[in-house]
């Protein structure tokens, strides 16, 4: 119970006295910034499957590229860009809905990730642990202003598609008639979530990056209803979630990237039941006082 008993020690000397939780605090911070402004537009438009596929999409990239020596950020943009013009390939050309051609590609791409690690080229896996499951307290200045770079450009590119994104989440058609180019508009969404992921893989892990994408916004969505406003709420309780995971590995000796993303997962269950537990009561009392009334 130390951080009530002594709250100063808990909550803040973590943060003041080691740099690599100073880094670490920054680097999550960028991280949520960014996730949390895709990650609106993610849940809104039910994209959930595609990020979650998207995020996994990148591990080939990854694992080539660490094999042979080239920048793994490279490698996973080169493996997103696939993806997304493998699922557009498809769907252009197949009857299938679109989640069938997403899922087929996640199996292949994940299929191809795994096996790619298992073979002898790919046998030091040491480094490969870290892509996967993120060390954010080894990030460097570099990594913060990678993250930076990507958090600029996130949020410059849903300021600039802000109306686009608004009108096709809703009606696509009405988009179109609108001339806001729906389809580019699409595909720019795409990118910005191409974007956000090879971005933060370093720091949370490519396998928990999507706890971020969606369970901030999701949470977001409970507590508000305007789009700006799920934006900074969701940005607010990513980091409000992040911080929290952080002092929690620090203290505890656990996994930071998996603590962070745990943490926003335990905030979504603990809104969604305050806030269902409060409309029962409502409801309860509504039904009550029509009872009295009759």
């Amino acid at each position: 119970m130390e951080f009530l008993t002594d709250p100063a020690a808990w909550w803040i000397e973590p943060f003041t006295t080691n740099v690599f939780m100073q880094r670490a605090l920054y680097a999550a911070l960028l991280v949520v910034l960014t996730t949390s402004v895709v990650g609106t537009w993610v849940v809104l438009r039910g994209m959930s499957f595609l990020g979650d596929a998207l995020a996994h999409g990148v591990l080939p990239g990854i694992a080539l590229a660490f094999i042979i020596g080239v920048d793994t950020t490279i490698g996973a943009f080169v493996a997103a860009m696939a993806m997304v013009w493998g699922i557009n390939l498809i769907r252009s050309h197949s009857p299938l809905p679109e989640d069938t051609s997403i899922g087929v590609l996640f199996v292949g791409f994940l299929s191809l990730a795994v096996a790619i690690m298992s073979s002898a080229s790919g046998a030091y896996s040491g480094d490969l642990n870290r892509f996967l499951f993120g060390s954010i307290t080894g990030v460097n200045a570099a990594d913060l202003r990678q993250q930076a770079v990507a958090a600029v450009i996130s949020v410059g590119g849903v300021v600039v598609f802000y109306r686009a994104f608004l009108v096709m989440t809703f009606d696509q058609a009405q988009a179109a008639v609108l001339g806001l180019r729906p389809r580019f508009a699409h595909g720019v969404l795409l990118a910005l979530l191409a974007l956000s992921i090879i971005a933060s893989f370093e720091v949370v892990g490519n396998l928990l990056v999507f706890a971020f994408l969606i369970a901030p916004p999701a949470t977001a969505v409970l507590l508000v209803r305007r789009v700006p406003r799920i934006m900074v709420a969701a940005a607010g309780l990513g980091a409000a979630s992040s911080v929290i995971g952080l002092l929690i590995s620090y203290h505890h000796d656990t996994a930071a990237g998996a603590t962070m993303a745990l943490a926003t997962v335990v905030v979504f269950v603990a809104v969604l039941t305050v806030k269902s537990a409060w409309q029962a009561l409502i409801s309860h009392n509504s039904k009550t006082l029509q009872v009295a009334q009759a």
